[in-house]
């Protein structure tokens, strides 16, 4: 039997941006896709957000582990982005950062190369994209 895939949520989003509305892309997202909640293992963004109110109020909301990755380490990403960005890259130097960083965790956390199980979804103020890797 094989054991669950790794599931992992990326998110960007704009300065003072709610985890109400964080909360609201992620369960439109996963109930759009079929995915249960308790099903995702980790959150990721992008280290310029590691102190930003609403995705650390949402981690905690959902119990979830919030890993934050550098400018430098998403960068890497970018061949595998299903959208590039150019508003993201002026503002953070990175194409695409909810893609980028839920395929760095999901990478980090699993033993193969990562896939996007669902590529970016906008919100308001928000981004979200979901990784999965065996």
């Amino acid at each position: 039997m094989s054991a669950e895939p790794i599931l992992v949520i990326g998110l960007g989003c704009q300065r003072g941006c709610p985890a109400s509305t964080l909360r609201a892309l992620l369960d439109q997202t996963l109930l759009a896709h079929g995915i249960e909640l308790h099903r995702v293992r980790a959150l990721a963004s992008i280290d310029l957000k590691r102190d930003e109110p609403g995705l650390l109020e949402l981690a905690g909301q959902l119990a979830l582990p919030l890993t934050c990755f550098s400018v430098e380490q998403l960068a890497s990403y970018e061949q595998r982005l299903s959208h590039r960005s150019e508003i993201a890259f002026e503002r953070t130097g990175c194409y695409g950062i909810a893609e980028s960083a839920a395929l760095a965790l999901a990478d980090q956390l699993g033993r193969s190369p990562a896939t996007l199980l669902i590529t970016r979804q906008k919100g308001p103020k928000s981004t979200l994209a979901l990784a999965v890797v065996a």
